[in-house]
């Protein structure tokens, strides 16, 4: 789901020098695991891509594992700060489904987040892979908040009547993970905010705020 500039930074300026390099290494990891995966990303590559040397990564990450952890939790604190930052949101299903629709939108226009989900994902349906436990975790999270936000529509009869609530979370995400590849493989042809807006448009009763 080139590097692009569109994607915000990590590395604020007024940051400690020592806080600006493990940003500016978790930024490049993010490039590296987004465009080859985290198998074929090796530390020496990362280290060159960061200008600084082996030990100097080590420094700040001393496993490939450890680096791995920080750039996934920098993706999803950039998420939840962006779009689900508030408790209330995940109790209002509108509010919630209008976030998703932001968040696609906004992930549509920075292509590393998407190919970097899609990447890992995938190489993390291997028993050992070690991102394993985090999307194994971050699914059922994400199936749990999003049912969630389904209950309440049907709570304030905001479903259309066609509608088969249970399941409708694991189904949703379903829909937006088969979107994100489609995209990555014909970006001209897939508008991914669209698509979601219009499935979203027959499931609800009325328009997202």
């Amino acid at each position: 789901m080139a590097k692009t500039s569109a994607r915000q930074g990590t590395a604020p300026r007024n940051y400690p020098k020592g806080e600006r390099r493990r940003a500016q290494i978790i930024e490049a990891a993010f490039t590296a695991f987004g465009q080859v995966g985290y198998r074929n990303a090796s530390m020496v590559q990362l280290a060159a891509a960061c200008d600084v040397s082996r030990a100097g990564l080590l420094h700040h990450f001393p496993t490939k594992e450890s680096l791995l952890e920080a750039v996934l939790e920098e993706r999803e604190r950039q998420d939840d700060a962006h779009f689900f930052g508030s408790g209330a949101v995940n109790r209002d299903g509108l509010e919630y489904f209008a976030s998703m629709i932001r968040l696609v939108a906004h992930n549509q226009a920075n292509p590393l987040i998407v190919s970097l989900f899609a990447v890992l994902s995938g190489e993390a349906t291997a028993a050992d892979h070690p991102a394993r436990p985090y999307f194994v975790a971050r699914y059922e999270r994400t199936r749990r908040q999003m049912q969630l936000a389904v209950d309440d529509l049907v709570r304030r009869d905001l479903l259309r009547p066609h509608v088969d609530a249970s399941g409708l979370a694991a189904d949703l995400i379903a829909f937006i993970d088969g979107l994100q590849i489609q995209w990555l493989l014909s970006p001209d042809a897939i508008d991914m905010p669209d698509h979601l807006r219009k499935l979203l448009r027959g499931l609800i009763s009325v328009e997202l705020p």
